[in-house]
């Protein structure tokens, strides 16, 4: 099982704990905003996607970046794309942010090679 799919699951099992424990309304609401941040607008959700994933990279938190990715890549994004972005976040962000691009570059090989055996 490769990272990818450890933090799908870690994700899915702990969301689910958190929210099928009577979770607090305050956690409840942040999970409901969240989602509903992303949903179709005045921006596409694609979009938005796009700019979790900046922003994501700029906080410098790897299991956003990944989330954001998998959305991104299943959104249709190419990797020239998804680059184009994540350059935006580095002149953002600064150099702080290179560990995490490096981190992205790895999470878009995993995914797009997961993507490749889904095909064949």
């Amino acid at each position: 099982m490769n990272r990818i799919e450890q933090f799908r699951l870690y994700r899915d099992r702990m969301n689910k704990r958190i929210l099928e424990q009577g979770s607090h309304l305050g956690i409840k609401r942040v999970y409901n905003l969240d989602t509903n941040a992303y949903r179709d607008g005045a921006l596409s959700s694609q979009t938005k996607e796009l700019l979790g994933l900046v922003a994501s990279m700029v906080l410098r938190c790897n299991d956003c970046i990944d989330y954001h990715l998998i959305q991104c890549i299943e959104a249709g994004f190419t990797n020239e794309e998804l680059e184009d972005a994540m350059n935006v976040a580095l002149v953002v962000g600064g150099t702080i942010v290179i560990p995490h691009l490096r981190h992205a570059y790895e999470t878009i090989d995993l995914l797009r090679a997961e993507r490749s055996q889904q095909l064949a």
